[in-house]
């Protein structure tokens, strides 16, 4: 049985549930980001024991269908960027098209009238978190930034950078008070 699951969104999400998952006894095929197949059918009575037990470790089960399709919308973007780079050999709609077998326009008036937002506005917000986070390992110069998360230029990503924080990248860098968002809480 295929189980959708609410922010699953690195290798340790996946190592974390594929454990607790097999501590309360299932048997599982396979564990991907969002989805668990199990070996056997699951009752609603252990769905529901299933998603007591990963919302103390962050996760939720989900149930609807416009959910399973938002959340696999954020997991493929959030593993797009903070774990491939942003390295598609395609633009953003037609990689999530290739994975969601839905129409663009479908997949992103469904995204904007749940979220608030557009698809490309959260990909954005997803890029200025990385940018973040690399800033504050302080090991790549901005360049060496922009041009790992494929922006056009410099100036391109510190315009974007200014308009979702308020700060250049080099203030922000400098700003000890300033937190990361955890990239699920986008």
């Amino acid at each position: 049985m295929k189980l959708y699951i609410k922010n699953m969104v690195c290798s340790r999400c996946k190592m974390v549930v594929k454990a607790e998952l097999e501590k309360l006894g299932f048997s599982l095929f396979s564990v991907e980001f969002g989805e668990v197949v199990t070996v056997e059918p699951i009752t609603e009575f252990q769905k529901k024991e299933i998603d007591e037990h990963l919302k103390s470790f962050g996760f939720e089960l989900i149930n609807n269908k416009k959910n399973k399709t938002i959340s696999k919308i954020k997991t493929l973007i959030i593993y797009l960027v903070h774990n491939k780079n942003n390295q598609i050999n395609t633009n953003l709609s037609d990689y999530l098209v290739s994975y969601i077998h839905q129409d663009y326009n479908t997949l992103s008036n469904l995204f904007s009238q749940v979220e608030n937002t557009t698809i490309e506005k959260y990909f954005i917000h997803q890029k200025i978190e990385k940018v973040k986070e690399l800033l504050m390992y302080d090991e790549m110069n901005l360049s060496e930034i922009a041009f790992l998360l494929h922006y056009s230029s410099v100036g391109h990503l510190s315009n974007q950078f200014k308009k979702a924080t308020g700060f250049s990248p080099s203030c922000f860098k400098h700003l000890n008070q300033t937190k990361r968002k955890q990239i699920d809480q986008l």
